[in-house]
């Protein structure tokens, strides 16, 4: 039998992650047409609304269903606003491990959001799921990503070399790919002792099980 994640609501101190729903198409679609996600992300470029609505309805409900990971967007608690997106990919569930990435949209940048997102599903997946490791893979030249990974505790195991396509533009404004390294980083459930009170408050998260 297939394990897989049920849905869930995931509650900070200023944020929800939760399912993906088609309300968030045109949000998503204009997230991840910004400059910065074409260059570490392999989503199409330009992103569409009818890109954002395939993920939504279709690849992200397969992915959950199969065991495979989780998506989840992640939403100003006050605002109700999308600001992100987590994911959970390779799932092993006889090893009680998945890779985390997260993106974070350009008009919510600087506030800690991904850092904040990124601790409370590990917190989860350690907790509620009983997960053992949680890794992580950022490009060599993401400063940014590496920092959210460093920031929440993650031990930095190695390079991947020549690993990683990245996108950059050419001078006649064509996405072309350049070929990079990948750091890999693992959380493990002792790494997180000391970081929780860094990042979220002292009550750490809140989960709601079967999200509709």
């Amino acid at each position: 039998m297939t394990s897989t994640f049920p849905n869930i609501s995931i509650s900070t101190e200023r944020l929800v992650l939760r399912p993906l729903d088609e309300d968030d198409v045109p949000a998503l679609a204009a997230m991840m047409n910004d400059e910065q996600v074409a260059a570490w992300t392999h989503v199409p470029q330009p992103f569409t609304e009818e890109n954002a609505a395939t993920w939504i309805g279709e690849y992200a409900p397969a992915e959950r269903t199969a065991g495979r990971g989780l998506d989840l967007a992640v939403t100003e608690f006050l605002t109700q606003r999308l600001v992100g997106v987590i994911q959970l990919t390779k799932t092993n569930w006889h090893v009680r491990a998945t890779e985390l990435s997260y993106i974070i949209a350009p008009w919510a940048r600087g506030e800690g959001y991904a850092s904040e997102a990124a601790l409370a599903t590990a917190q989860w997946l350690f907790g509620d799921q009983k997960f053992e490791r949680v890794e992580l893979r950022t490009a060599a030249d993401n400063t940014a990503s590496q920092q959210v990974a460093q920031k929440i505790g993650c031990i930095s195991e190695g390079v991947l070399r020549g690993a990683c396509i990245a996108r950059v533009r050419t001078d006649d404004g064509v996405w072309t790919d350049v070929r990079t390294d990948f750091i890999v980083w693992s959380l493990l459930p002792e790494d997180l002792e000391g970081t929780t009170g860094q990042l979220t408050d002292t009550d750490g998260f809140t989960t709601f099980t079967d999200w509709n």
